[in-house]
């Protein structure tokens, strides 16, 4: 759990709990400015809480009156008809325009009309979902319902139970029925001053999904002048020729069977809310995208499934890590998911040829996210190192690894 004397200048970072934020925390003159700017939104009163997720700076609002549950949609504000908080969220803009956030919120409100229990953003007096102001983009939403079971957890760590986990799958199969017939096309980064091609931080398949990934890496990477130099000291051409592209062979013939469908795009434990071992209300759109179901569904294997905190650093010592895989976890996941949307064969297939390289567009964009952004360069070799090259190593080189993509063919056949 984490350290309460540290909760309002703690934050979670690449290898645990660090004194530093990268972005400092709301206060409640900020808050009060922000809040002004929503319909029917009473003052604020107090900030309650921060949380240690990074990113971004999030907080509780303590409100100075009531405001409609239902204003947050079927899914928002615990129990009763009216509440006295809210949720506010701060990115920078280099990271979050309004845009980005109105294509995250627009495909919530999908979900909410299909009955998923999800937190639509709330609307600003012009009716928009995401305000800007100086650096900053801002979001609110009412409380959501359940438990924050992991709040003082580290994402992407597994679940707690086996119930939860087979409970979290069954619930990412509803969503992507629901998501099925969303059309909207992938994200885009343009904002009303200036087109920035890529938006970065979020769970794309823009160079996996291509057949030739080499030169749709070159290009994607060109387009982002912060990961260029993020990669400018770093033989990150050849280091993808030897560790990544090996395991997009796998994916490459299956490309063609792929049905592009949007997904959550970062599906683990904390972030679902809980009531005992069932997820209540799904949180956390930020990476959300056009990818397809398999894309997502490996993605939340690779995130929940893999003890990756426990991997010692790359190496021969991290090849022969063991114990990282939470078996039974793995298949009540599976079989979760199964019971309520079956994966076709060719989907089968795709889930284990995407589940090696989900990681890699956005461990090159935490690279540019820490090297360029933040000037941490201690954080910007974790991602580039330790995540994007050390997880595609322990896939193809460690034992477990190897184990996991040979098994997942006969879990997810119903056969193991």
């Amino acid at each position: 759990m984490a350290d309460p004397s540290l909760q309002n200048t703690a934050q979670f970072g690449v290898h645990g709990v660090q004194e530093k934020r990268d972005w400092p925390c709301l206060t409640l003159d900020e808050v009060s400015d922000v809040l002004a700017h929503f319909a029917n939104m009473p003052p604020a009163r107090d900030v309650v809480w921060h949380s240690m997720r990074p990113f971004s700076a999030a907080c509780v609002v303590q409100l100075a009156g009531e405001v409609s549950a239902s204003a947050g949609g079927a899914n928002a504000g615990g129990q009763g008809a009216w509440v006295t908080s809210c949720v506010l969220k701060r990115h920078a803009r280099a990271l979050r325009s309004a845009t980005m956030l109105e294509q995250e919120h627009a495909f919530i409100r999908h979900l909410a009309s299909k009955g998923l229990p999800v937190c639509p953003a709330l609307a600003l007096h012009n009716g928009h979902t995401a305000l800007e102001l100086g650096n900053w983009t801002y979001e609110v939403f009412l409380p959501a319902k359940g438990e924050d079971t992991y709040r003082d957890v580290m994402s992407w760590k597994p679940y707690f139970s086996t119930a939860q986990a087979h409970a979290a799958g069954a619930a990412l199969a509803q969503l992507h029925k629901a998501a099925a017939d969303y059309t909207a096309p992938e994200r885009s980064a343009h904002t009303a001053d200036k087109i920035a091609p890529v938006v970065p931080l979020v769970s794309s398949m823009c160079v996996v999904g291509q057949a030739d990934f080499t030169t749709a890496l070159q290009q994607w990477v060109a387009r982002q002048p912060g990961l260029v130099a993020a990669l400018a000291n770093r033989p990150w051409q050849q280091d993808v020729a030897r560790d990544v592209l090996p395991l997009h062979e796998h994916l490459r013939p299956l490309l063609p069977s792929v049905k592009p469908a949007w997904g959550h795009g970062d599906w683990h434990p904390s972030n679902l809310f809980w009531h005992a071992n069932t997820p209540v209300t799904v949180l956390d759109f930020g990476m959300a995208d056009r990818t397809c179901a398999a894309f997502d569904v490996a993605v939340a294997i690779e995130r929940a499934m893999v003890d990756w905190l426990a991997l010692p650093s790359c190496g021969a010592t991290a090849q022969q890590a063991t114990h990282l895989v939470v078996w039974d976890q793995l298949a009540a996941f599976v079989a979760g998911y199964q019971h309520i949307r079956p994966l076709s064969a060719a989907e089968r297939e795709q889930v284990v040829a995407f589940l090696p390289l989900v990681h890699v567009e956005f461990a090159l964009s935490e690279t540019a996210y820490f090297g360029t952004l933040l000037q941490d360069e201690a954080s910007a070799e974790v991602a580039y190192t330790e995540y994007l090259l050390g997880h595609a190593r322990w896939f193809a080189q460690a034992q477990e690894g190897r184990e996991l993509l040979a098994r997942l063919p006969a879990l997810l056949a119903g056969q193991a």
